[in-house]
């Protein structure tokens, strides 16, 4: 009878192993074997990988003792655990071994369960002091760090160099001689000044809450140069401001406000928490929204612009007839309801509502956008140009004063300004007087006598057609504007037509001397003496600083270096004139394209007004006189493109093209942007930047 027994091995096996494990066993032993498995419940960790694994128990019945060999080597091969079991037989071994199993789990858990309970109470007791002695290490190694950069001095001290804050220098010398008491050393600490040259010393600026934001912005593009003008001051007033000239308008500029305001009011709580990375921008940028914001609203009350809607806030100076009874017809011309100049005809602040609803809506908003984008763009650049210049007084660069900032103040101001001028000029004259001072009125008429004309009317003689101009002119039949226009200034205008701005500009340089429509006497003059100002400062700002500083390169070489000296002169001379070239045609190309740059305020004005005016035309007017539910269902597509739209990707855009502007346009005319970081040992920055 124990001839006929068989054998078994028993185990636990991965259960994807199951098929595998059994395949192997059939064709190592060619099928001579009996193999059962058994899932196992719940997932059991492997003590090896600490995983949970779902496992099978098997059993395995076979009769060789060579098979059995085989058996064990593919239970090892498959990292399944083998276990010794009682003969099934002897029912009382099977039952202690169950026995003492059961012992073994009840013992096994209270073990566990103490250590986990041991572990706990460990890790509490660590976790009070974790903080501090992080802290602690983080300090050491920071001060390590910081002396494995000193070097050995006289009689064993230790000598670094570095930079301080000139007003805390006081402080930092009593922190060292506070440090080095402490330690009870006969010998003394000295901290003083390091013999001059000096390397050039990285650049610190002090910020506050407000500040703070405007910085970063200017780091990111380059930090500024030590002890030179620093952008962030004037970015800190017009970044906001020509953001608003772009987004201008009082609805969408409230809800930027808002936002703004917002986070200021929860600032202290957002100090102390841990933000994504997107609330920190938005936390740092916090007083810089809402400058935004504001500026958006003051824009929008300038342009009176409320969701594309005029605001009659103070009273329309114009009227249609019939508008009342609400019969105007198209075509229809609004009058003054006051003299035109007085002040009663001029609206109290922004522009009158009632270009909101004339046709040539967009031909006035395009014209008076395009003129202040001109404006602000001009003045902001020569503004730049300005502070190339106070840099050089600073630094006591002379060459770079009069070589370089004079030319580019001449050439931008005898161009660039003068356009400004001629915009301002314009808009200061009284051009209904001028051109009626040349037209032909009947002295007998109704519009005889009319307080548009500024000057005193005069009758004359009438020779020629019966008519006469408010000056006493008799006309005649086929007078153009020039010979019925006092004021004699030259051209086809005379002086008594307004010109087209552009075209003025544009014959300044294509046609010198021909003002066909001029504003002022001897205009052809001056422009022609502005032209002659900026081309002659070309040349000067292209030559001059090239060749003197040739010049005294010569004058400063030294006899122990004539061998290689013609060699190098040329090579650095070449080098300055190259690098003067560039300077030059970077100068007077820039200052056109980035006026032209500027105009990107009116185009986005433009964009975000009329973006505005057709999602309110589109969703809430055509839906206004259905019905009720189409009024509600064309509000929520109103309110959904005005927030998806207008309040976060338009935000985004004139957020972006205002960056630019300050970037490209403003600083290249003085910011170098070629300085380091001054990075202070700070404790409290190194554990923050840890954490």
């Amino acid at each position: 009878d124990l001839d006929m027994r068989f054998s078994s091995i028993t185990g636990v096996v991965a259960s994807e192993e199951k098929s595998r494990f059994e395949r192997m066993i059939f064709r190592a032993t060619r099928g001579n074997c009996y193999v059962r498995f058994a899932p196992i419940k719940q997932p059991i960790t492997d003590p090896e990988s600490g995983l949970a694994v779902e496992k099978s128990v098997f059993i395995i019945f076979y009769k060789s003792e060579s098979i059995e060999v085989k058996l064990k080597k593919i239970c090892d091969a498959f990292s399944a655990h083998r276990y010794s079991l009682p003969d099934m037989d002897d029912a009382s071994s099977v039952d202690q071994m169950l026995t003492e199993n059961a012992q073994e789990l009840v013992d096994s858990r209270t073990v566990l369960l103490k250590n986990q309970d041991t572990r706990y109470r460990l890790c509490q007791m660590l976790a009070k002091h974790t903080e501090r002695w992080t802290w602690i290490v983080l300090k050491e190694k920071a001060v390590y760090h910081s002396l494995n950069m000193f070097k050995a001095d006289v009689s064993g001290m230790l000598r670094g160099e570095g930079w301080v804050v000139a007003e805390n220098l006081d402080e930092v010398r009593e922190a060292v001689e506070k440090a080095h008491a402490n330690m009870d050393m006969a010998m003394p600490s000295l901290v003083d000044h390091v013999p001059q040259p000096w390397p050039t010393p990285p650049t610190h600026f002090v910020t506050n809450k407000f500040t703070y934001g405007y910085q970063e912005f200017v780091n990111t593009y380059g930090i500024p140069r030590y002890r030179e003008a620093n952008p962030a001051l004037f970015t800190a007033a017009t970044f906001p401001f020509l953001f608003g000239v772009m987004y201008g308008d009082i609805g969408h500029g409230l809800f930027l406000l808002c936002a703004g305001l917002f986070l200021l009011y929860k600032e202290k709580e957002n100090d102390n928490a841990k933000l994504g990375e997107l609330g920190e921008g938005l936390h740092a940028g916090r007083y810089m929204i809402t400058m935004m914001g504001f500026f958006a609203v003051y824009a929008g009350l300038v342009y009176n612009d409320c969701f594309s809607l005029g605001l009659n806030l103070f009273g329309t100076r114009w009227e249609f007839d019939g508008q009342d009874s609400g019969s105007v017809e198209e075509g229809t011309i609004a009058y003054s309801t006051a003299q035109y100049g007085s002040s009663e005809s001029v609206y109290p602040f922004g522009l009158d509502p009632i270009w909101h609803v004339s046709t040539n809506e967009l031909l006035f908003f395009n014209s008076f956008k395009m003129k202040l984008s001109v404006i602000f763009g001009i003045l902001q650049m020569f503004m730049g140009t300005c502070l190339k210049g106070l840099n050089a007084i600073y630094f006591n660069e002379k060459l770079d004063f009069f070589y370089e900032f004079i030319p580019m103040v001449i050439f931008a101001a005898s161009l660039f300004l003068y356009m400004v001028f001629l915009i301002f000029y314009k808009w200061s004259i009284d051009w209904n007087s001028r051109m009626l001072s040349a037209t032909c009125l009947d002295p007998n008429g109704d519009g005889w006598g009319s307080s548009d004309y500024a000057g005193e009317w005069i009758v004359c003689d009438q020779s020629g057609n019966g008519y006469c101009t408010p000056g006493g002119y008799s006309c005649v039949d086929g007078d153009d504007t020039a010979a019925k226009c006092p004021l004699n200034y030259g051209g086809s205008g005379d002086g008594c037509q307004p010109p087209n701005l552009i075209t003025t500009l544009i014959n300044i340089a294509l046609q010198p001397g021909n003002v066909d429509e001029p504003m002022y006497y001897g205009q052809a003059g001056i422009q022609n003496i502005l032209l002659l100002c900026a081309f002659g400062s070309v040349p000067v700002l292209l030559l001059a600083k090239p060749y003197i500083m040739s010049k005294q390169h010569e004058n400063q070489r030294h006899s122990d270096e004539e061998g290689q000296g013609d060699d190098e002169e040329e090579h650095g001379f070449g080098e300055i004139i190259i690098h003067q070239a560039i300077e030059t045609i970077e100068f007077v190309l820039g200052m056109v394209s980035n006026t032209a740059s500027y105009l990107r305020l009116w185009a986005l004005s433009l964009a975000h007004s009329e973006l505005a005016t057709v999602f309110w035309e589109k969703a809430m007017l055509s839906t206004l006189n259905m019905n009720f539910f189409a009024t509600y269902i064309g509000f929520g597509v109103f309110a959904g493109t005005t927030m998806g739209v207008l309040l976060m990707m338009d935000v985004l855009e004139c957020f972006l093209h205002a960056l630019r502007l300050h970037w490209v346009e403003f600083q290249n005319k003085f910011f170098k942007a070629d300085g380091v970081r001054f990075a202070p040992y700070s404790f409290k920055q190194i554990i923050k930047e840890a954490s």
